[in-house]
């Protein structure tokens, strides 16, 4: 067997899935009489959609593969009681299931390079420890890879298995000293609203060594990157917060609660709850309209609210919703705002950095540092069209007019964050930044349009920045997004909100290429295809319980 010819990856292809299932039946059938027989000699496992295989090629042959699963309980809770008690403290586990290698392929290298990519794998997931139960008739070969049994065997005495867990870190380590032979991931794009993808002028300022939040270099960076937020939005203030975009919503509310009267919150989406949630725990007296989720707002009746309530003295409401990608008429309702002398504040964590983004006649807006800015996460930015003043009232860390009075640095702050972000300011070259986002959200859409994909807002009322797609209910968006993933393309899908509506989103906030965008466009009808064969097979395969 000559490792050079092996090909170890994440799989994908139809043919890829049909021969796991015969494998799996071959082993766990045939070879271990776990499960009883069939005539099609197929045993697809119970756990399938939600399993990730990673398996070793040999051209187009299926010489090995390893299932990783994530979601609780495990196959091996209903095994051993209380498993947790016997995992490390601090244990992130998820579980390896279903190793097997055809018996020609069976030897420690192959056996060490399936684990290899796995632990990778399953670590960039954020995993530190895999739990397994392996055969007794190959504990030694465990042993060697690392893990650690625990328990008693379990099964039945024609199929016995030890519980074990693999601590994936030192397993890399480990297996890297065997020799086993090294798979070579193809590289990511992220179409995510964040992580996002970030230049490598970027990463090079970010990895510059860091200074005293104190010194005068660090401040004078600080000035030179406000002064750009404010040209970039017309905003008359802005101050940077260490932290995220939950942070700065926090600091507006708390400067919300200074005010007197009541409020007005706007939301038609999961992100403008959360402002309701922001405004809850703050202890803010407001009324509530809430629109459809992913459409627009009716200005007739935010008008008819304002016109018959006059203690309200506010609005807040999000600018992009990110969960659908509507894009809420930040213009109209400041119309309506100016009218009722009603002071309008602003969630707009993903549409600055992505479109022509006018805070002139903003009270108070938030923002970050990552998504449209293309920069790291970390730095939470407040801007307001006053001079805030500090108020004891207030938490210190949630006390803009305390950042103002220490001139924007009154705790810790990166400065390594801070030079990222001031370096994807200096090349953001905003005008052409949006038209290029613009161009390559309009062809996109025609793309998958023209595939007969279902798009949940229309262009009209959308960002460019992010494209929602309604997947048939057919095609789960969990298994669609992972396979995507194989395919080298990072899409916004496993949040709650998305996975509830089986939705997946394509967004435009970071360093993407056009050539990248047609090529993701391209997989993603083929992902498509997969994914519904994979479901066909699924039904016309036996599962096991």
């Amino acid at each position: 067997m000559s490792y050079e010819r092996l090909t170890f990856k994440v799989a994908s292809e139809a043919h890829e899935f049909e021969q796991i299932h015969r494998l799996n039946y071959r082993t766990f059938v045939e070879e271990i009489p776990q499960h009883p027989a069939n005539d099609e000699k197929l045993l697809v496992d119970r756990f399938h959609h939600e399993n990730s295989y990673y398996i070793c090629m040999d051209g187009d042959r299926l010489t090995g593969m390893l299932a990783m699963r994530s979601k609780r309980p495990f196959s091996l809770d209903s095994k051993v009681a209380g498993l947790d008690s016997f995992l490390p403290s601090g244990a992130c586990a998820c579980e390896f299931r279903l190793l097997a290698v055809e018996p020609e392929y069976r030897k420690p290298g192959l056996f060490a390079g399936l684990l290899r990519f796995a632990a990778a794998e399953a670590t960039d997931r954020g995993y530190n420890l895999a739990v397994a139960s392996g055969t007794l008739r190959q504990t030694r070969l465990y042993s060697r890879m690392g893990f650690v049994p625990f328990a008693s065997a379990v099964g039945t005495a024609d199929a016995s298995f030890q519980p074990m867990y693999l601590s994936l870190e030192t397993a890399r380590k480990m297996l890297a000293r065997i020799g086993s032979p090294e798979a070579v991931p193809a590289a990511k794009v992220s179409f995510m609203p964040g992580p996002v993808e970030i230049s490598r002028s970027v990463q090079r300022a970010f990895a510059r060594p860091p200074i005293s939040h104190r010194s005068a270099q660090f401040l004078q960076m600080t000035k030179d990157l406000k002064e750009r937020l404010l040209a970039l939005t017309g905003a008359q203030f802005v101050e940077l917060l260490l932290g995220s975009g939950t942070l700065g919503n926090d600091v507006v509310a708390a400067q919300l609660k200074l005010l007197s009267g009541r409020g007005l919150l706007l939301s038609n989406g999961e992100f403008g709850d959360r402002l309701v949630d922001h405004a809850g725990r703050m202890g803010l007296e407001f009324e509530l309209l809430s629109g459809r989720w992913g459409e627009p707002f009716d200005m007739g009746r935010v008008e008819a609210v304002l016109a018959t309530k006059p203690e309200i003295s506010w609005l807040w409401t999000v600018h992009c919703e990110t969960s659908s990608g509507i894009l809420n008429d930040i213009a109209m309702l400041g119309k309506i705002c100016e009218k009722h002398q009603v002071r309008l504040c602003l969630d707009c964590t993903s549409s600055l950095g992505t479109l022509d983004l006018d805070l002139r006649q903003i009270y108070l807006a938030s923002s970050v540092s990552g998504k449209g800015l293309a920069s790291f996460p970390g730095i939470a930015l407040v801007f307001s069209d006053y001079e805030a003043k500090a108020d004891s009232r207030l938490p210190r860390y949630l006390d803009l007019g305390y950042y103002r009075q220490k001139d924007g640095t009154p705790f810790t702050h990166s400065s390594n964050l801070v030079a990222a972000l001031q370096q994807a300011l200096v090349e953001l070259r905003p005008s052409e930044r949006f038209d290029r986002i613009k161009q390559a959200s309009k062809g996109l859409r025609r793309q998958l349009a023209k595939c007969g994909f279902e798009l949940l807002t229309d262009e009209k009322h959308s960002s460019p920045a992010v494209i929602t797609v309604k997947l048939s209910p057919k095609i789960s968006s969990l298994q669609f997004g992972e396979t995507m993933e194989s395919y080298g393309w990072h899409l916004s899908y496993r949040s709650s909100y998305l996975l509830e509506r089986n939705l997946v989103q394509i967004c435009l906030m970071g360093g993407v290429t056009e050539e990248q965008c047609a090529a993701m466009a391209a997989d993603f009808e083929t992902v498509a295809d997969e994914v519904l064969n994979i479901t066909v097979m699924q039904k016309r395969g036996n599962y096991v319980s």
